[in-house]
């Protein structure tokens, strides 16, 4: 239900069997510039944000997440980032950069190690 709800009314960009933990949290004011590929896992308690007021500028950026790629719990990810595919974020991280395919990332900062 909640899968559908995020799609119809947020348009967020989700494939299938994409996962939400309670408290996932994606961003309420630019939603439409998440995606995120099939058979992924957003933890409990991650913010995904697509924009971002700074004291001189603000930041808006589509966040994309590939495929099979699970997100630990209590990980903030910043506007305008690219996770790839098959990809593991530890639980607490703050993702500020791109992670690419087949990586393995925990952190902050975050520290990229290849699988």
């Amino acid at each position: 239900m909640k899968h559908f709800l995020y799609r119809k009314f947020l348009k967020m960009k989700l494939d299938d069997k994409v996962s939400f933990a309670y408290k996932a949290m994606p961003d309420l004011m630019h939603p439409e510039k998440i995606h995120i590929g099939k058979n992924s896992i957003i933890g409990y308690n991650t913010v995904i944000l697509t924009h971002e007021y700074l004291v001189d500028e603000y930041r808006l950026g589509d966040v994309h997440i590939g495929e099979n790629t699970m997100i630990g719990a209590n990980v903030t990810i910043l506007p305008g980032v690219t996770i790839g595919s098959n990809v593991s974020v530890g639980a607490g991280a703050v993702v500020s950069k791109d992670i690419p395919d087949n990586s393995s990332c925990h952190g902050n900062p975050l520290v990229i190690r290849s699988r």
